[in-house]
């Protein structure tokens, strides 16, 4: 192939990142194309809307398919290149006068294609030179597409470890202000009991926010052995292909050592302990709730309720979770306007459920009218990610970092004080007090359970 040519297909299949031939090549939306590889490492911190760095149109980043024409015309072109180089009279066989078209896998030279066959060759595995390069080249752009995926559940371990180092000190002041105020209302002989129990809850505080420090800390550092790997196998794939073959064996290696010990979130669990005499006191409110099933895909679920409770993610980014035509919804025969009520659940072993009280025109509302986040609504809740499950609560909405339920979950209603008060009834212990809310009567009790 002349000279002229090569020089046409190097202008138009050359990465405008890194300009050299494309590897993987994704064409998005504006037109232009680009090695998946440098695509990733430029907007791997804009996971959604992206800026072309040609015509600076922004664009979204989904769904990115390999250009198939141009990894195919690019794939060309590198053979143009390496029929060059071996025509040249450095590569011609010294004694058999041939071209060096075979590579020998266990010494890593260029072997004609009769000293491939001789004695010394016979037992090796051979293969043409053009045919090796380009399957060494997509085992390490399958390896570098592992280690993206790693990077990307790294990167957001990261940002759920950051959140959660970032509030951890609020959450802790609002969890001992709320176990405070419910020893405020027990007999003064539980003082001793209340002062063990709120420094045990401080320490525990103090050595889970140590913990999230060290953990975001190794996650930071895979951060950057992860992309310094992918980079690494990327210039791996950009080199001429008898340096590509030469060097494959340990750059693999090293990447697959690179995957292993991968670091997890904490599981976060915070327990207050048992508040003795807690469940003589609430019992004496004690009533019991009739309720009303409804066949469900209720807007109690679509709206961002349930909103990324488990991966933690900003709300913005969240997608609204709808419910399934296997989800129910019950509500409350009962309704309170004023007083003290508490009555129980049976959750058991369940998970996705949600229960608590609302203000009365979420039954009113139509499953299509949209309401604006959980106004009204103030809820104990569980969801399930993979084997995980977490709790939350909502008015606002707020994860809550204690050991799930496993049996039955207590509700105090205090209309006049404006709070929900959870318990685990089994354990004798708060969940979680919601202070200050926005009751507007009549208030209706409410229980949902969803699969998703």
């Amino acid at each position: 192939m002349s000279s002229g040519i090569l020089q046409v297909f190097q202008r138009e299949l050359t990465c405008p990142i890194c300009t050299n031939y494309f590897i993987d090549p994704v064409t998005i939306d504006c037109g232009h194309s680009f090695c998946r590889p440098c695509f990733y490492l430029n907007w791997q911190d804009i996971p959604l809307l992206v800026q072309c760095s040609e015509c600076r149109k922004s664009i979204q980043q989904r769904n990115l398919k390999t250009n198939i024409h141009l990894k195919k015309m690019a794939s060309l072109a590198r053979k143009a290149s390496l029929w060059l180089f071996l025509s040249s009279e450095e590569q011609m066989c010294g004694t058999h006068r041939e071209t060096k078209k075979m590579f020998c896998e266990v010494d890593k030279n260029l072997l004609c294609l009769l000293c491939s066959s001789s004695q010394e060759h016979q037992d090796h595995r051979h293969c043409p030179i053009e045919w090796a390069a380009e399957e060494h080249r997509e085992k390490l752009l399958k390896k570098m597409q592992s280690l993206w995926e790693e990077a990307c559940e790294n990167h957001r371990n990261l940002n759920m470890e950051t959140t959660r180092t970032k509030y951890w000190k609020d959450y802790m002041h609002l969890r001992l202000e709320a176990v405070r105020a419910e020893y405020q209302k027990m007999p003064a002989f539980h003082h001793e009991e209340e002062k063990h129990n709120l420094e045990m809850l401080k320490k525990k505080g103090k050595d889970i926010f140590h913990q999230l420090h060290l953990s975001k800390a190794k996650m930071a550092h895979r951060r950057e052995i992860l992309r310094g790997t992918y980079e690494e196998l990327k210039e791996m794939c950009h080199k001429p292909d008898v340096e590509l073959l030469q060097g494959f064996g340990d750059i693999l290696h090293r990447s697959e050592s690179v995957l292993l010990h991968k670091p997890q979130p904490l599981n976060l669990e915070l327990s207050s302990g048992p508040i003795a005499g807690l469940m003589d006191r609430l019992n004496q409110f004690r009533v019991h709730i009739t309720l009303h099933h409804e066949e469900a895909n209720s807007h109690i679920f679509r709206y961002e309720i349930l909103r990324s409770m488990c991966i933690e993610c900003d709300h913005q980014d969240v997608p609204y979770i709808t419910a399934t035509p296997r989800s129910f919804l019950a509500w409350g025969a009962q309704t309170f306007t004023s007083g003290k009520y508490y009555w129980e659940f049976h959750v058991g072993d369940s998970w996705n459920w949600a229960f608590g009280v609302c203000n009365t025109y979420w039954k009113e509302k139509n499953q299509n009218e949209k309401i604006d986040g959980e106004e009204g609504l103030f809820l104990l809740g569980c969801v399930k990610e993979d084997a995980h499950c977490s709790l939350f609560t909502t008015s606002p909405l707020m994860l809550q970092y204690i050991p799930r339920p496993t049996s039955r979950v207590g509700l105090f209603l205090d209309y006049e004080a404006k709070t929900v008060s959870f318990v685990d009834v089994n354990q004798s212990s708060l969940i979680y007090t919601i202070p200050n809310c926005s009751f507007s009567p009549p208030l209706r009790p409410i229980f949902c359970c969803i699969h998703f």
